[in-house]
Order: structure tokens, then C-alpha cells, then sequence
């Protein structure tokens, strides 16, 4: 955990202020309330990154909140899709670049749609990976959702 990653390194060549901040996990438990716990921030603040497939738009980044569940039926309807499915964990090195519980919305391998729950403005800043676990970086939601292209969307259940 030495070294800037990807995507602090990214979010920092697009001049947006960021706050780095690591802690210290469990390989047996990603749940990202841990994330929010080790921060001091609501879990509401703090936004987990699923990537998933849609039967005729293909891969799709959804965040949301670590307290929350995705709404696989509004992701889809979101995506301008009929279904919806998180990638199994196996598949998702290969086609984000990152692991389970260090996967970030910044600089996956390549660039998908990206649908941020709507909640996210409610915050002057959120946390999300920095792209490996134990890692988060803190920025403002608007600046993060110009950097990737990313949406808003009622997509939690």
C-alpha cells in the first residue's frame, strides 16, 4: 500500500482534490461497512463498486452505497436493458483490473457505463476505492462523475 494507485493517480492528473485514506481489512470480510467503520463516515457516504452484465448492453458499473443493496431490476431498466446480473467474482480481475474489495470506479480497464446512486450528491464528498482493498479516496461526487462519464440513478433497493 506504498504507492499511488491507478486511479488516485488519475484523479489527481484531472486536478481533482482528493483525500487518500487507508486501513486496515479482512480477507474473510470486504463488506464495505468496514470501509465506512475504519473512516468514521455514515455508511451512506461511503459507495462499493459491483460490475455487472446486462443481456444486451453488456458490462455495466454500478455504486452505491455499502449499506445497500443494487436494485438488479432498476439497474437493468437504468442501462436501457431486460436483465441485469452481478459478474461472478472470478471474471471480475479480467475485466476491471481489480479485485473484490478493492475494485474502484476510476481507471478500470476499460471504460463502461457507470451508474452512481443519486444519492451521492447529498455529500460535499464520498469515499470510494482507490482501486485495492484497504485503500479509499475521499472526493467530491460531481467532479468523480465528470471524471468517468458516470450517471445518476435510483438504482438501490
Amino acid at each position: 500500500m506504498a504507492g499511488k494507485t491507478n486511479a488516485v493517480r488519475l484523479v489527481q492528473q484531472a486536478g481533482i482534490p482528493c483525500r487518500e485514506f487507508f486501513y486496515e481489512y479482512d480477507e474473510t470480510d470486504l463488506r464495505g461497512c468496514h470501509a465506512a467503520e475504519a473512516l468514521g463516515f455514515p455508511q451512506e457516504q461511503v459507495f462499493k463498486t459491483l460490475v455487472a452484465r446486462g443481456e444486451r448492453t453488456g458490462i455495466n458499473v454500478f455504486c452505491i452505497p455499502v449499506c445497500c443493496e443494487l436494485d438488479l431490476k432498476k439497474a437493468a431498466k437504468t442501462a436501457a436493458d431486460k436483465n441485469m446480473e452481478l459478474v461472478p467474482v472470478k471474471e471480475l480481475l479480467n475485466l476491471a483490473g481489480y479485485i473484490r474489495g478493492g475494485c474502484s470506479p476510476v481507471g478500470m480497464k476499460k471504460r463502461y457505463p457507470t451508474w452512481f446512486d443519486e444519492t451521492c450528491i447529498l455529500w460535499e464528498e464520498i469515499a470510494v476505492s482507490a482501486g485495492e482493498r484497504g485503500h479509499q479516496m475521499i472526493l467530491p461526487p460531481e467532479a468523480l462523475l465528470r471524471l468517468i462519464d458516470g450517471k445518476l440513478s435510483d438504482i438501490i433497493q
